[in-house]
């Protein structure tokens, strides 16, 4: 919820995971919170108080982002500070209030910087970055032996020593959207629930040979993208029937017939939201969800 006085920005952020320990900040840890937050806290410094960012998604170690989304509050205060040049500087009218900040979060960053925030604006009514979310989209990349192995990327795909059947991926992927219980594709939280809308998983090769997953959920459990790319290379690698996929998502256990995949060749890549005039009400049903035993928390963690 709003609080009242203040006024909602919506933040699209870019980051490689590579050197951070997710996004959620911790101590002593380097993460995709804890540097935006402190790049806040510099350029608020004089105007309290401390800002938290809400996140659409929240990736994991290593998991990298072009198209992740969060929000925050600003007082009124803290706005109109924005369009306060530095002494001795004038300011052009494109560089005020939220596009400011984004200039000074990146600028703090630096040229060289493994974060970016493209783009900072007023949030619509009832925008919620977390709640009002209809779905995340993940890419995982794969370079198999018969793929063009780019050492450019190789902190964003991963490097498999065997020749992948795309097509048997692909078939096993198809077969398991839907709404189900994910508790075999998660790793297991306290309170939380493994259930999830798939709504789309597919596989291809680019024009390189290299494999990509696309998928798509209302949201994800804590694992569950890695642990269903594992799933599909064991199927690809013909270590695994492409039936048993789903006999071993309606079976609710987690198993040790594939590995689930690392997070460097995962990247969320967008978000989805309704039609401004619903964001309120969809924030609101998703909230809803929330205070039901069984439906503790929606969000998606991968």
């Amino acid at each position: 919820m709003i609080e009242s006085g203040t006024v909602r920005l919506r933040l699209d952020i870019a980051y490689d995971g590579t050197g951070f320990s997710g996004w959620t900040r911790q101590p002593s840890l380097r993460t995709v919170q804890g540097e935006l937050e402190a790049a806040l806290a510099t350029v608020f410094r004089r105007h309290g108080p401390a800002l938290t960012l809400t996140v659409a998604g929240r990736t994991d170690a290593g998991v990298h982002a072009t198209g992740q989304v969060a929000h925050l509050d600003l007082t009124p205060e803290q706005l109109a500070s924005l369009d306060r040049p530095g002494r001795g500087k004038t300011r052009p009218d494109e560089a005020r209030g939220p596009a400011a900040l984004a200039r000074r979060l990146n600028g703090i960053a630096g040229l060289s910087s493994d974060l970016y925030v493209s783009r900072v604006a007023p949030a619509p009514p009832g925008f919620d970055a977390r709640f009002s979310a209809i779905w995340r989209r993940y890419v995982y990349r794969v370079a198999d032996v018969a793929a063009e192995r780019n050492p450019l990327l190789q902190n964003h795909t991963l490097w498999y020593p065997a020749r992948l059947d795309v097509e048997r991926m692909h078939a096993a992927a198809e077969a398991l959207i839907g709404l189900h219980d994910w508790a075999a594709f998660c790793k297991p939280r306290e309170g939380a629930t493994t259930i999830r809308s798939l709504q789309r998983f597919a596989w291809r090769r680019d024009a390189t040979g290299v494999l990509l997953a696309e998928v798509e959920a209302d949201a994800f459990c804590h694992s569950m993208v890695r642990a269903l790319v594992g799933a599909s290379i064991a199927v690809g690698e013909d270590k695994l029937d492409a039936e048993r996929l789903v006999a071993v998502r309606d079976g609710l256990a987690r198993t040790s017939e594939f590995k689930v995949a690392p997070a460097k060749g995962l990247t969320l890549v967008e978000v989805g939201y309704p039609d401004d005039a619903a964001l309120a009400e969809r924030a609101e049903q998703t909230r809803a969800l929330r205070t039901l035993p069984q439906l503790t928390d929606p969000l998606p963690m991968d």
